[in-house]
């Protein structure tokens, strides 16, 4: 076995995965790890990467590289998505990032939206073909600055990634606490405007299955359980019916921070912004629903970052 690290960077979180792979194409978790850094913060007003932003991440990144070391890791492979696609001072983080893991020759990789949605295709749908749920899938990886809709049954067939994310539409739109009805209409605005475009490339019609990933989904899928901790065993695979993802998405979406803060699943990291991760999960699945007409949807635990740890040299 190979053991490879994977780290995904994101507009909201940073994540590490330490895991061995198998001859066969899986992957043993060695150590999965996620934190908040808010890597995109204001980067949808100034363009740019904020100064207390990039140390939190990159204070983040040489605590991965040293669990890297710690594990002697053979490979591994640094993707930043969409905070660092927009910001003009994005080559300074690729800098601190490649100084972070000095020795070990990693070279962050800031990747197109296309390359985004296969990574996220490929670490979702392992679990759901070994099972035999029905293709095609549409896999909704809905982060912190953008959402990526691929459609595909062993493979990507169609994708396109839209600048819809939690994180960026708090900043955007929904700054009160909880949210007016005027900055849900105007974020619903927006939300709809991107997946109109998403619709230009991806078709919906005739999906079978509906697959969330990320943070956001996770958290939803959390509240629709009910559970008293968050528990990634019960999320993933976790199969949800519309009307109740809808409920759980206004009732986040509609929540106060303190009363959301005081959810037992809810990361703290997450209580500002679920309320518009919310809002574009509630749309993707509602306009699933009246395209393909599916009546339930499918949470990931498996992500970009196993595609990630998947895509790693021998």
């Amino acid at each position: 076995m190979t053991r490879v690290a994977a780290i995904d960077c994101g507009t909201n979180s940073i994540r590490l995965l330490i895991a061995d792979r198998d001859g066969s194409g899986g992957l043993v978790d060695v150590i999965r790890r996620t934190e908040v850094v808010r890597l995109g913060q204001g980067v949808d007003v100034t363009g740019r990467i904020s100064p207390e932003a990039m140390e939190r991440t990159l204070a983040r990144a040489r605590e991965y590289a040293a669990l890297c070391r710690e594990h002697q890791v053979e490979a591994a492979r640094f993707v930043a998505t969409s905070a660092s696609r927009d910001a003009d001072n994005a080559e300074e983080f690729v800098a601190g990032v490649r100084a972070a893991f000095g020795d070990l020759d990693v070279s962050p990789e800031v990747v197109s939206g296309a390359e985004e949605a296969s990574l996220s295709f490929a670490g979702a749908t392992g679990d759901l073909v070994a099972a035999g749920t029905p293709a095609p899938y549409l896999v909704v990886d809905l982060g912190g600055g953008s959402t990526e809709l691929v459609r595909g049954s062993t493979g990507v067939e169609q994708q396109r990634s839209v600048d819809i994310g939690c994180v960026r539409m708090t900043e955007r739109h929904l700054r009160s606490d909880p949210p007016t009805a005027e900055e849900i209409s105007a974020a619903t605005r927006d939300v709809d405007a991107a997946l109109d475009l998403a619709e230009q490339d991806v078709d919906l019609a005739g999906i079978a299955t509906l697959v969330g990933l990320a943070g956001s989904v996770t958290t939803i899928t959390a509240h629709a359980l009910d559970l008293s901790t968050y528990d990634p065993e019960a999320i993933h695979g976790a199969r949800l019916e519309v009307d109740q993802v809808i409920d759980s998405c206004t009732a986040l979406l509609s929540a106060t921070r303190a009363q959301r803060s005081a959810m037992p699943f809810m990361h703290p990291g997450r209580v500002d912004v679920i309320g518009a991760g919310a809002l574009v999960w509630r749309r993707v699945v509602e306009r699933v629903a009246a395209s393909a007409g599916v009546t339930a949807t499918v949470t990931s635990e498996t992500d970009i970052l196993d595609g990630i740890a998947l895509s790693c040299p021998p």
